[in-house]
């Protein structure tokens, strides 16, 4: 037997849409060589400090992904997906990825959807032929989550669901180790099966107890500035975040502004509420990258050192300001 090629599959590490990028993408992987042995490596990228972009090292494959993530520029990437619109470092490197695009350097950029792990299912089918209704419900999913698609944001912050249970223990535990083992399972099961294993159980139980001290904090402190509803926790790290909660707690705010403080670093969160009925004035992404951070116009993040904790606080007021206008 042939030795297995290696493939390295980097994706956006502690998201849903991540996770689900790297299953997807390893579904069509295996699709296109059905009769060749195939290894992959997951590698969980984050957008913490000093990583604006996945170091060339890390693409050590013989073939390299990178998933819901940004661009970097190397002759061993051998695939790209994402759906962000600061996924590139300027215009002209967007316009030279995309016409490097080839039969070896696959490069696929579609800002207008709410997931990359979409854009991969409609690549692998458009361009490649590859479907599988098996994954439908992981790819509803993501598209869900990740463009905040819920009914109600009490709907969106509701962990009754099994799904939504994974994801909050994605979004704690999604490093590499964790994809290595989850992707698999994804691929062999049905999502709601997976979401109700054992072990998801447990990784969920301490983090439902620290999501609800989460939202007791941010109704402690929230604050209504104008339309903005903004949320310093930087007085003490988190142990786990409630994506949404400050709209079913504060239903009139437009835009949010959240400083939380983690183990590593501290993160400026900024969004915009699709709940509120009214018009989003703002380019949130284009807000955060300012601060070396990135998203989308509806959502977005940007992150600091420790040692900075104290810019990142006027950051925040800044940008709550500024969203105010």
């Amino acid at each position: 037997m042939s030795k297995p090629r290696d493939i390295v599959v980097a994706t956006h590490g502690h998201c849903f849409d991540g996770m689900a990028s790297a299953a997807v993408f390893t579904h069509l992987a295996r699709s296109l060589a059905p009769r060749q042995p195939l290894s992959f490596r997951y590698r969980s990228c984050g957008y913490g400090p000093g990583m604006q972009t996945i170091p060339e090292g890390w693409l050590d494959g013989e073939e390299n992904a990178i998933l819901d993530f940004r661009y970097t520029k190397s002759t061993r990437l051998t695939w790209y997906f994402d759906h962000h619109i600061t996924a590139f470092g300027s215009a002209e490197e967007q316009r030279e990825a995309l016409a490097s695009e080839d039969a070896s350097h696959h490069v696929f950029y579609e800002p207008t959807y709410g997931s990359c792990t979409k854009l991969i299912a409609d690549v692998a089918s458009s361009r490649f032929g590859i479907r599988s209704e098996a994954l439908t419900p992981l790819v509803a999913w993501a598209d869900v989550i990740d463009a905040a698609r819920f009914p109600s944001a009490e709907a969106a912050v509701d962990r009754e669901e099994p799904v939504l249970k994974l994801a909050s223990v994605v979004e704690h535990h999604g490093d590499g180790p964790f994809l290595k083992d989850i992707v698999p399972r994804l691929l062999e099961r049905p999502l709601e099966e997976v979401a109700r294993g054992t072990d998801i159980a447990e990784l969920f139980r301490p983090l439902g107890a620290a999501r609800e001290t989460f939202i007791r904090r941010v109704k402690q402190v929230g604050t209504m500035m104008g339309s903005v509803v903004f949320v310093d926790l930087s007085d003490a790290p988190i142990d786990a975040a409630a994506k949404f909660v400050t709209y079913a707690l504060f239903p009139e705010a437009v835009y949010s502004v959240t400083l939380t403080r983690q183990k590593q670093h501290c993160k400026v969160s900024v969004g915009y509420n699709p709940w509120c009925g009214k018009e989003r004035r703002h380019d949130i992404a284009a807000i955060c990258r300012r601060y070396d951070g990135g998203g989308h116009p509806v959502v977005g993040a940007a992150s600091f050192p420790l040692s900075e904790i104290t810019r990142a606080r006027t950051v925040a007021l800044s940008i709550a300001r500024e969203l105010d206008t």
